[in-house]
């Protein structure tokens, strides 16, 4: 008879999608799990200084290497401030990240959800696809006008509380695309809830989540349950 583990259950791989918003010199063990952690990733967001800063950082520097010699992806953080920040100024972002830290894709924050911005992120996605990023992610917190899935590789649908997502509804146009599309991340999770938010994310047509306990206004300093128990 097999005893029944105390630890949290193992998420399906390449399904976690981490933004660790923690310098590594603050938290290197949190940083070493993550690293240890990289079958189960999808990639990890790097976010230095609410993007890549004004200086390239050494402690960010190494995580960012350690994590691509273990198969990582690394997306770069980069406010669009809901399409107000300039175009060049996104673009100086993409190019820091790549050549400071190696990131193989991007990661758009306060990404805009409507129909008349398409234009706008279409063309930052031909800079971050310039500036070498093989995968973008456009971070709206909602769903958006379907037609951003037409040039960014994953979108981020959810953002929320644990509270919200257990009655967030979901627009049918999700169903007909393949759930390797969408990210739903998480906060605000109750201790015992890992495997119920991993599931509830597939349920939706979520393949890619995150979920974790931290809780506003700086959730993203927790790792998932699964990541927080030292192998």
């Amino acid at each position: 008879m097999t005893r029944p583990s105390s630890r949290q259950p193992r998420p399906p791989s390449r399904q976690l999608l981490v933004p660790l918003y923690e310098h590594p010199a603050e938290r290197p063990d949190a940083w070493r799990r993550l690293i240890e952690a990289a079958p189960d990733l999808y990639g990890v967001v790097l976010n230095p200084a609410s993007g890549p800063g004004t200086a390239p950082d050494r402690d960010f520097a190494e995580v960012a290497r350690r994590l691509r010699e273990a198969g990582v992806r690394i997306l770069g953080y980069t406010d669009t401030d809901y399409g107000r920040r300039p175009h060049a100024a996104v673009a100086q972002d993409l190019l820091r990240h790549r050549d400071w830290y190696g990131a193989d894709g991007a990661f758009f924050d306060q990404a805009a959800a409507d129909a008349g911005l398409l234009a706008h992120y279409s063309r930052l996605t031909v800079a971050a696809r310039a500036a070498g990023a093989g995968t973008v992610v456009l971070n709206h917190g909602l769903h958006p006008h379907p037609r951003y899935l037409d040039f960014a590789d994953l979108l981020v649908t959810f953002e929320n509380s644990w509270a919200a997502y257990e009655n967030a509804e979901i627009p049918e146009w999700t169903a007909h695309h393949p759930p390797e599309r969408f990210c739903h991340l998480i906060h605000g999770l109750p201790e015992t809830c890992a495997e119920a938010a991993a599931e509830l994310a597939r349920q939706r047509g979520a393949a890619v989540h995150c979920a974790v306990p931290g809780t506003a206004p700086h959730p993203w300093d927790a790792l998932p349950p699964f990541l927080e128990t030292p192998r």
